[in-house]
């Protein structure tokens, strides 16, 4: 057997994006349409027709509101995991918000699965050089892992210092950080995972995937229900650029999911944190 890479779901709503947070206001969402329980429910039945199984990190707001989704998640085998509450970026609270976000969160979200929650995404893989406090506050809440890192340049996130695969940012705790999967190209590191995956040629991520598993190292992957809905709400007043990130080959998104899934061996986070070698 082969390398088992990391496969998991960011579970937020279409209008929740990072792309949309300055032309969608907070105080409206409860107003327009919810798509995540269908979008999830589409990935779900995906992954039983592959038998793989994934982490989802979900947002505290979603849980609160469809507790049916999470249940079933569990049920069918899948870690659930945290992603905040409601995809506030970790750099833009001080340390005391973030522990209050991270307990809100995974009270709604054990609640809701009746699993203890383990593993923590920050929204927009907003864990970096500005928040040194953030490993710190995850490690004393009691998480046994985060992949909030994204070790590469980016106009929204990156870390391009981080280690590139599993490594612990605390001497003193257990606490494991799993980076998202980059791929490197002549000293280059590029995002493989998200909307990179659904936008670029399917064999970038694959090249990932193999060269990381050539180092023994798993792949960590992540995308989005939302990716999988091109019937989705079109933001006609979002910038030009969000809206051709957003929207761009939503169509193509499950046919390249199927693909990836069958090409390459995967499983939960937390047995990858459980059974990897940080450095």
């Amino acid at each position: 057997m082969g390398v088992i890479n990391g496969l998991s779901v960011d579970i937020e709503e279409w209008f929740q994006v990072g792309a949309f947070e300055r032309t969608i206001a907070r105080s409206d969402w409860e107003g327009l349409e919810s798509r995540v329980e269908r979008n999830t429910g589409t990935v779900l039945d995906l992954f039983a027709e592959a038998g793989v199984k994934a982490t989802f990190f979900t947002l505290g707001w979603v849980a609160s509101r469809h507790p049916a989704l999470i249940r079933r998640i569990v049920a069918e085998g899948h870690e659930i995991a945290s992603h905040g509450w409601d995809h506030a970026r970790v750099f833009t609270m001080d340390a005391a918000m973030f522990r209050d976000d991270l307990r809100r969160t995974r009270a709604a979200l054990e609640d809701a699965g009746g699993v203890a929650v383990t593993g923590y995404r920050a929204p927009s893989f907003s864990i970096d050089a500005r928040t040194p406090w953030a490993h710190q506050v995850l490690a004393e809440e009691g998480y046994a892992y985060s992949s909030s890192v994204a070790p590469v340049v980016h106009d929204h996130y990156g870390w391009r210092d981080s280690p590139r695969y599993a490594w612990r940012p605390l001497a003193d705790a257990a606490l494991i950080e799993l980076p998202v999967t980059v791929a490197e190209i002549a000293g280059r590191r590029l995002a493989t995972g998200g909307g990179f995956f659904r936008l670029l040629p399917s064999a970038l991520t694959d090249f990932a995937v193999r060269q990381v598993n050539g180092e023994k190292q798993p792949a960590i992957f992540y995308f989005h229900p939302w990716e999988v809905d091109p019937g989705q709400p079109r933001v006609a007043n979002a910038p030009i650029r969000s809206r051709l990130r957003h929207y761009s080959r939503l169509g193509a998104m499950a046919g390249k999911l199927r693909g990836l899934v069958a090409r390459h061996q995967w499983g939960r986070i937390d047995a990858i944190a459980t059974n990897g070698t940080a450095r």
